[in-house]
């Protein structure tokens, strides 16, 4: 057997797929002296840690568990000219990240705010931040199961552990009593630890009436807004945009 197969072979067993796949261009590179042995070897090796890197990545935002993969780039600041592009672009340099902050979006239905959260998500797990994204339904229900389970504690070590977390849709049911506290347990766990990304179509006034306990509600509030970054969207609904479009055309037929 030569020590090309060989070689070929350790390639396979070491998992170096990238290399195994541009060994022989770059061996007829350095046969023919377009290129030293050296430099070879450095391109082969940068295109494998090239390809960990992406899996790496990839990995991230698949196990972040985002609703879909949307990007800054994709969001029409044009249609909602009140939000801040400077701002948004701000937060994908990760400084709230790194400071601990939260972000929340603040807006009635349809006005981009899941998009923007996502697609900062999206960013921090790209950067190799872990960063987990879940429905507040979603997020309550997991906790109750938890707590009856006898497993709350590992539930909330969990969410508690991501440095970004977007929790969605506050506000759309009102909950209970031992959802609120729940809840304020996983925050105050979080508080001044980690970034929580929020987004939500109730003003603040209005939150204790979603967890019916003015108390707690205080007391999430207050771990919640401090340090944090509050976005509000007062700006037309993405999903009716087709709908008016169409019947502007229809009133100028």
């Amino acid at each position: 057997m030569s020590n090309y197969i060989k070689m070929i072979n350790h390639l396979e067993i070491l998992e170096l797929k990238k290399i195994r796949e541009c060994v022989d261009y770059y061996i007829d590179q350095v046969n023919t002296g377009n290129l030293s042995l050296v430099d070879a070897l450095y391109e082969m090796t940068t295109k494998e840690i090239q390809l960990r890197q992406d899996r790496a990545i990839n990995a991230c935002v698949k196990t972040a568990n985002f609703p879909f993969l949307k990007t800054v780039e994709d969001y029409d600041f044009s249609f909602q000219a009140i939000v801040n592009k400077k701002q948004i672009l701000d937060f994908l340099t990760f400084r709230f990240v790194e400071k601990k902050e939260n972000i929340i979006f603040y807006g009635s239905p349809g006005v981009g705010k899941t998009h923007l959260a996502t697609s900062i998500g999206m960013a921090c797990a790209q950067n190799r931040n872990s960063t987990y994204f879940i429905s507040f339904p979603s997020l309550i229900a997991q906790l109750k199961n938890a707590y009856y389970e006898n497993r709350l504690e590992s539930r909330l070590k969990f969410f508690a552990k991501y440095r970004v977390l977007i929790i969605d849709e506050i506000g759309y049911l009102p909950m209970d009593n031992e959802a609120a506290n729940l809840f304020f347990q996983l925050i105050a766990r979080r508080y001044e630890k980690t970034s929580t990304i929020l987004t939500t179509n109730t003003p603040f006034s209005q939150w204790p009436e979603i967890f019916g306990n003015p108390v707690l509600t205080n007391a999430i509030l207050d771990r919640l807004l401090h340090h944090s970054h509050v976005i509000s969207i007062k700006g037309p609904s993405y999903r009716t945009r087709g709908i008016e479009l169409e019947s502007n055309d229809r009133i100028k037929d």
